[in-house]
């Protein structure tokens, strides 16, 4: 039967449902409900207390015999059988339910519980009640969604129908419960910052851009909370964490979508160092048993992780020291690994693209340290005249998870950095000058670290998950 045929057939018991003075979307549920879950359970007492309980879901299986029909029902916590009987409900109610109820559609049943012969968990319908009818068709039961574009587009259906991805999204909530747990056992408070920003800053990243009619005002979609949770420790915070989205109009790859969640964080009166301290027990709290295995390999996050400088990881691999070349080396290195208009790049970010190269040959959990300055326009130097970051980059499975920083609250240094920066302008990904930011360092911010970690990159990580899309319940998709 085609997809229309069953579109007007399901119309045509709606109408039936309807004549018959019956409302198929009704207001209210019984307050009494119980989760199937619990009652699977709780079996045995229930039954012991030989009282009607009551169920509710969506109907995903019908099977009908004569004067019986076996149902299976499912809610978010599992799912029973249900068995009408035509001697039990009456030819009038027991002809409606097979006349006019679909695999798809919500019931509310009330009954007693009971095992079959054969050992199965049922409940005898004694009263039931459409809660919501389905007009189109559930995909098939063993093929599923199997096109991963539509498995996205249509994600209600790919967690109706995979059990896998359902638990990949409940496993996404308990990590993002636990990354909390573990900030703010650590005496970290959650604050939350504009989305809405009139500058974009805090990370190197196209923004999107917006315009408020209220003030005739210009505005763009945050790239990063940075800045404004800065701003809280020249308030008096010490330690603040915000975990949000944020928005990047960049390309799109397995490792990118335009809105993305990130965790944010800054500690005032530490340094980079004690941030890869910190790193290190944060997987430790997370994988309890410290080995994962991610798209084939086995990571493991027992600490100490490996530790090498930019300039180290890049002269490993192409033997090529950035301390020592011109633009004119990078430009050819860049060209050798396939980017073509390498010229028109500002040097920090043709060193940048080199390192992007190597990220994906980075499996075990590694951090990348000591970037060249010009790479970290709101990270502190090393030392005093040092031309190095107290930066890092946690890269594990290929990918980067965390960058991390020394904050730099010289509000001098910085002014001068990011108008460095502004000679760029044409480079949209570049740190804008900002002078509101600028004038709350002039009243000072104490010393300060400060980390951000991609969590869907985490929870990709931490899923086995081969594409940042497989994480996103509704990832940006390309008009159908």
């Amino acid at each position: 039967m085609s997809l229309e045929k069953i579109k007007a057939d399901r119309f045509k018991k709606l109408t039936n449902i309807r004549a018959a003075g019956v409302n198929p979307y009704p207001e209210k549920t019984l307050r009494a409900r119980q989760y199937i879950g619990a009652a699977q359970e709780n079996f045995d007492t229930l039954i012991s207390k030989d009282k009607e309980i009551v169920l509710a879901g969506r109907l995903r299986l019908i099977r009908s015999h004569g004067g019986s029909a076996f149902v299976n029902i499912e809610d978010f916590s599992g799912q029973i059988q249900v068995y009408f009987k035509r001697d039990e409900l009456g030819e009038k109610d027991y002809a409606f339910f097979t006349d006019n109820f679909d695999v798809g559609d919500f019931i509310e049943v009330v009954g007693k519980l009971f095992q079959t012969q054969k050992g199965e968990k049922t409940l005898l319908v004694k009263k039931y009640r459409l809660l919501a009818k389905a007009l189109n068709q559930l995909p098939d039961k063993w093929h599923g969604l199997v096109d991963a574009e539509e498995r996205f587009r249509r994600r209600y259906l790919d967690l109706l129908m995979n059990e896998n991805i359902r638990q990949r999204f409940l496993r996404r909530s308990e990590i993002i419960k636990n990354l909390r747990i573990f900030l703010e056992s650590r005496g970290f408070v959650e604050v939350e910052t504009p989305i809405l920003q009139s500058l974009p800053g805090g990370a190197l990243a196209k923004p999107f851009k917006t315009h408020l009619n209220a003030l005739n005002l210009d505005l763009y979609l945050r790239v990063a909370p940075e800045l404004y949770l800065k701003r809280l420790l020249v308030g008096g915070f010490d330690k603040v964490y915000e975990l949000g989205r944020c928005f990047r109009n960049e390309g799109m790859d397995k490792l990118h979508n335009p809105d993305f969640t990130i965790l944010e964080f800054y500690w005032a009166y530490a340094d980079y160092e004690v941030l890869m301290e910190l790193t290190e027990e944060l997987f430790e709290f997370l994988v309890l048993e410290m080995e994962i295995e991610y798209q084939g390999q086995k990571i493991n996050f027992a600490a100490p992780f490996r530790r090498i400088s930019l300039r180290d990881l890049i002269l490993e691999h192409y033997k090529l020291d950035i301390e020592k070349t011109d633009k004119e080396y990078l430009v050819k290195a860049l060209e050798r690994v396939g980017e073509k208009n390498a010229g028109d790049m500002p040097e920090c970010k043709m060193i940048d693209e080199l390192f992007k190269t190597l990220r994906p040959k980075i499996i075990q959990p590694t951090f990348v340290i000591d970037h060249p300055l010009v790479m970290s326009p709101l990270a502190k130097c090393l030392s005093e005249n040092s031309r190095k970051a107290a930066r890092f980059q946690m890269i594990v499975g290929g990918m980067e998870i965390i960058n991390a920083y020394s904050e730099l609250n010289d509000s001098q240094e910085q002014a001068e950095r990011m108008k460095t920066q502004e000679q760029h302008r044409s480079d949209e990904e570049i740190q804008r000058y900002d002078q509101d930011f600028i004038e709350a360092l002039e009243y000072g911010m104490p010393p300060a670290a400060g980390f951000g970690l991609g969590v869907d990159r985490l929870v990709m990580l931490l899923t086995d998950a081969p594409t940042l899309r497989e994480v996103i319940l509704f990832p940006t998709m390309r008009e159908k």
